[in-house]
């Protein structure tokens, strides 16, 4: 029931210590504040993180060879591992089941580029279609790489936007023009994009693998494989199988090329659903960080609300012993003194809040730092940290008020 002669005597209270009333609440506010935000920036580092493995399929993997650093076989160290199709083919026909897409790359040497008499510095890379799909790209206009050039040994190129920008900015599409690659004309039949911002995937332009060995004296080698496994119904189920795979590839390839098991360095797989399980466990720790930093800023808060309410009922001893001498009830004294503080810490905890939620979203949008994107915060659990507030405020009232009952009249009117 609404009692306006207690919330009187409360403002009352609070307009005769204003200072001490402000630095109460600016205590309370400040933990709320500091908790928001710092959830806010957690949650905008796992944003960063997660957009940072967007850029290519999180289920995805990158195979490349590198020198041997241990002896085995009768085998010196520093041996240079080179890939083969028939490595690839074994691998794609023995684990077809486990994977959805499979990519396999030669880097041409000593490749020129020409569009009419202009020398174009980008690289060029002989691949086949699942690479779109593996390293996240958009067609802008035409097509990718398909298994019928592959098949046919076609001289086709897919170019980038940033090639298509630089080199074809005055015509309406580039589909249609010729490139000569080191003195053999390529028709370009596609425009891709890249997801993100990393520009140097777009410095690349794209050649059917066959036709990259066979025009620039490739042979069977290959310089990476890629491949990109099944997305599971958990992110636990996804690392379990990528871990599986990872290490069935790795024991082929140590087998077939000589390398020692022990040799971690022959043999570079990255591995990004791996390096995000490292992330988001680096994440989770800091978020429990921030909640702890948050919570003993609050607690420092709540116990301030305690200590003024000490101070309150220490002012009011003589004004709580009148009270008792009329006949007033326990629970009246301890209402009295409870409201003053759940009002402190309910007004206080909102105002940091709103503060730190409105902070939140005019700034979040705007901020650009690496791995961390749009920080914000769940409304429903910064306002269920503020009613947690508002409950361990209404606690931290109790005790003084409990203090306050236990006061002796006697006592209480002898009180100066």
């Amino acid at each position: 029931m609404f009692d306006l002669e207690r919330w009187q005597e409360i403002f009352d209270t609070i307009r005769k210590n204003k200072l001490r009333t402000f630095l109460t609440g600016l205590s309370v506010a400040s933990g709320i504040f500091i908790l928001v935000i710092l959830l806010g920036f957690g949650q905008g580092m796992q944003n960063g993180v997660a957009a940072e493995f967007k850029e290519d399929a999180a289920t995805s993997l990158w195979v490349w060879p590198r020198r041997t650093t241990i002896e085995y076989n009768g085998l010196n160290p520093g041996r240079q591992i080179q890939l083969r199709n028939e490595n690839f083919e074994a691998i794609t026909a023995a684990m077809e089941n486990d994977y959805e897409k499979a990519s396999l790359l030669y880097f041409p040497v000593d490749v020129q580029v020409v569009y009419k008499n202009d020398l174009l510095v980008y690289s060029v890379v002989g691949t086949n279609g699942d690479l779109q799909t593996i390293e996240n790209e958009f067609l802008s206009e035409g097509r990718y790489i398909n298994q019928t050039d592959v098949e046919q040994n076609a001289k086709v190129v897919v170019i980038s936007n940033k090639i298509k920008n630089e080199v074809f900015k005055d015509l309406d599409t580039p589909i249609g023009e010729y490139l000569t690659i080191s003195g053999a004309g390529f028709k370009i039949v596609g425009v891709f994009g890249e997801y993100g911002k990393n520009e140097d995937e777009e410095e690349r332009m794209f050649i059917p693998i066959t036709t990259a060995q066979l025009s620039f004296n490739g042979g069977d080698k290959i310089n990476n494989m890629n491949f990109m496994l099944p997305e599971l119904n958990s992110f636990d189920e996804m690392v379990a199988k990528n871990t599986l795979f990872t290490d069935q590839l790795t024991r082929y390839l140590k087998k077939k090329h000589n390398i020692a098991p022990e040799d971690d360095r022959a043999i570079r797989i990255w591995n990004p659903l791996q390096e995000a399980k490292r992330y988001y466990a680096l994440m989770g720790g800091i978020k429990m960080f921030f909640w702890v930093v948050g919570f003993f800023t609050i607690i420092a808060g709540v116990v301030s609300v305690s200590n003024i309410m000490l101070i309150v009922v220490k002012e009011r001893t003589r004004e709580i012993g009148i009270r008792k001498a009329l006949g007033a009830k326990p629970w009246s004294i301890i209402g009295m003194i409870m409201h003053e503080a759940i009002f402190v810490t309910a007004i206080s905890g909102f105002t940091g809040l709103i503060f730190s939620m409105g902070l939140l979203e005019l700034v979040g949008p705007h901020v650009e730092v690496d791995y961390v994107l749009n920080p914000s915060v769940n409304f429903s659990v910064a306002f269920s940290t503020v009613v947690l507030l508002v409950i361990a405020g209404t606690i931290a009232g109790f005790f003084p008020a409990w203090k306050a009952v236990r006061v002796q009249v006697i006592e209480a009117l002898r009180d100066e």
